[in-house]
């Protein structure tokens, strides 16, 4: 840890002199390991760092930052959202983030529901779904989407004496068993992954270290700042320079190893590891946060189970296009390489679900005009 930054000292974290520093020294690490090499960051909220701050034009020519499946929108099945539409159209009360109206199902999205008159409506926190069931006694059922932090949130109102009417509909997902996907592709060309600060304030360092003994690639978890982003990279290239496979908690002002250990009680009292698909990627074992038997009489996939059922034979599907948000979020593709990107997929009309969450890489590389930067440091090299 002597090459990170103290971002521990009062307002440092976003120091010139600090991040010029750290961008020499990222440098001469690279130049060390003596060929490219590519990493990946599984979090949209790093892309977003890298992208507002315009870091990949100092990043060294030979490497190569790549975002994996770290944004939930992007990962959110398409059958699921099909699903919600169905108990919109049913006329059950969905809540769900606001991030989640615009994804597109098999064939329309939440947003398109709500227009056609679909009682669909935005929350902000978890705490909302309980109040405002408590207000009615129709269903209501909150659609509710995320990884760890947001499982929290979700796992907390169920234990909170929720009124019989509320029913949660789960697509939460645990990121680690998405990271074991990525680093058993074949071909896959990650070495070292920079994992999420905030989920790893809950799960702690150490939910990374069978990891990195099965997969022999190292984990460096970072935060969110321009220097907490440089430190991490220059852990984690350190650990591919010296062959070190092992977990570096980059990010000690906030994560520790064992983690927060009241919050993933509530996680691990309400929910279950199932398997279930992530979106353009896979059907990942361990993937899927499902509510536990105990908490049946909230489960919306059990209670509207023949709704469910019957609108899923109905659905159907439009034949498949180019879209590469699955590549893209394994590590095989940019968004640049699709050919819809900026195109016919726009934030406005998107046809993939990564044009759609502020996290989303096509988004993010959309709006902030990353894929010229890009093109900039590929002249380079």
């Amino acid at each position: 840890m002597s090459s990170a930054a103290n971002t521990n000292h009062p307002l440092s974290f976003r120091d010139v002199q600090r991040g010029q520093a750290l961008q020499a020294r990222l440098r001469q690490v690279v130049a060390a390991v003596r060929r490219p090499l590519t990493v990946m960051h599984v979090c949209g909220s790093h892309e977003q760092v890298i992208a507002r701050y315009g870091m990949r034009e100092s990043f060294p020519a030979d490497l190569h930052v790549q975002m994996g499946p770290g944004c939930p929108v992007c990962v959110t099945d398409a059958p699921d959202i099909d699903a919600v539409i169905a108990l919109a159209d049913a006329g059950v009360h969905v809540l769900t983030y606001g991030d989640m109206l615009a994804v597109p199902g098999s064939a329309e999205s939440l947003s398109d529901a709500r227009t056609r008159g679909a009682h669909v409506d935005v929350i902000y926190a978890a705490t909302q779904a309980l109040t405002i069931a408590r207000s009615h006694q129709d269903p209501v059922v909150f659609f509710a989407t995320g990884f760890e932090t947001t499982a929290v949130a979700t796992a907390a109102i169920l234990l909170q004496d929720p009124p019989p009417n509320l029913f949660v509909y789960s697509a939460h997902k645990w990121v680690p068993a998405a990271m074991e996907i990525v680093a058993r592709l074949p071909g896959s060309p990650i070495e070292g992954f920079l994992a999420a600060g905030h989920a790893a304030t809950i799960t702690g360092s150490a939910i990374f270290e069978s990891f990195v003994d099965t997969y022999r690639r190292p984990v460096v978890v970072a935060g969110f700042e321009p220097l907490d982003v440089l430190s991490g990279l220059i852990c984690l290239v350190e650990c591919i320079r010296d062959s070190r496979c092992e977990v570096v908690n980059a990010y000690p002002r906030c994560v520790t190893r064992p983690g927060n250990q009241r919050a993933l009680a509530v996680l691990h009292r309400v929910f279950q590891m199932g398997d279930g698909p992530w979106r353009g990627i896979a059907q990942i074992p361990g993937g899927e946060l499902e509510l536990r038997a105990e908490f049946a009489q909230h489960d919306a996939r059990r209670r509207f189970a023949t709704l469910l059922a019957t609108a899923a034979r109905r659905t159907h599907k439009p034949p498949s296009d180019t879209c590469r948000c699955g590549a893209i979020m394994t590590g095989m593709a940019q968004p640049t390489d699709c050919v819809h990107f900026g195109q016919t997929c726009r934030p406005e009309s998107p046809i993939g679900a990564c044009m759609v969450s502020s996290e989303g890489p096509c988004r993010i590389w959309f709006e902030s005009g990353a894929p010229h930067r890009a093109k900039a440091a590929e002249s380079r090299s």
